[in-house]
């Protein structure tokens, strides 16, 4: 299960992230989303959790805790949208 993880500290790092789920389970990767430009946390990440039982069990314990100073938004990952669509709705407005 892929997990969402929420409101991480800029100064987070993979490393943590896997370090806090590792308790409830199996994690197979930790990954923190950065910006291409600057290399910079955009403040999210995801954890993958190949255990379903275990994955949600690490949501309902980990959801509101504290990582580096920050209280963390954790959730099942929603698949991503396409950008294309987005983008045709937009500007099929005018």
């Amino acid at each position: 299960m892929n997990i969402f993880v929420g409101n991480l500290n800029y100064s987070s790092t993979e490393d943590s992230l896997r370090e806090l789920f590792q308790p409830h389970g199996e994690v197979a990767s930790a990954s923190i989303i950065k910006f291409r430009d600057t290399g910079r946390s955009r403040g999210f990440g995801f954890v993958e959790m190949p255990n379903s039982q275990e994955a949600r069990a690490a949501i309902g314990a980990v959801n509101g805790a504290d990582l580096d100073g920050n209280t963390l938004t954790v959730n099942e990952a929603r698949p991503r949208e396409d950008r294309r669509d987005s983008g045709a709705s937009r500007r099929n407005r005018w």
